[in-house]
């Protein structure tokens, strides 16, 4: 599980690691457990271009359907097929094996939040 202390975050309930160009993504657990269980998860493909802000892909749950937003500009690296698989990793685990994709970035856009930012967002 990643430290969440240590992680950025979007007003849109994602998470992102940070490692140099690359930004490992999940939903955070207050989005995980407002969406319910999860059903469905689609993602961008591997090698697809995302633009910040746009919608990439669907997290579908017994409760709603969520969009899944691009974090940041960038490529798709790779993709999580045990979500894809098990869309029940994004309850059980949404900061470890529930992460969702991996994108190589340029730059960070403005407006990612710390921890204390996003706490305050969703109340906690």
């Amino acid at each position: 599980m990643a430290d969440k202390t240590a992680l950025k975050y979007t007003p849109e309930h994602e998470w992102l690691d940070i490692d140099g160009d690359v930004a490992t993504v999940g939903i955070t657990d207050y989005a995980a457990d407002k969406l319910g269980d999860v059903v469905f998860v689609e993602l961008p493909d591997v090698d697809g271009t995302l633009a910040s802000g746009t919608v990439v892909g669907e997290i579908e749950s017994t409760k709603s359907v969520g969009e899944l937003f691009a974090p940041v500009d960038g490529t798709v690296t790779e993709q999580n097929t045990d979500v894809v698989d098990d869309p029940s990793l994004v309850n059980s685990d949404p900061f470890g094996a529930g992460w969702l994709i991996k994108v190589r970035f340029d730059a960070l856009p403005d407006g990612l939040l710390s921890w204390d930012e996003y706490s305050v967002l969703v109340g906690e």
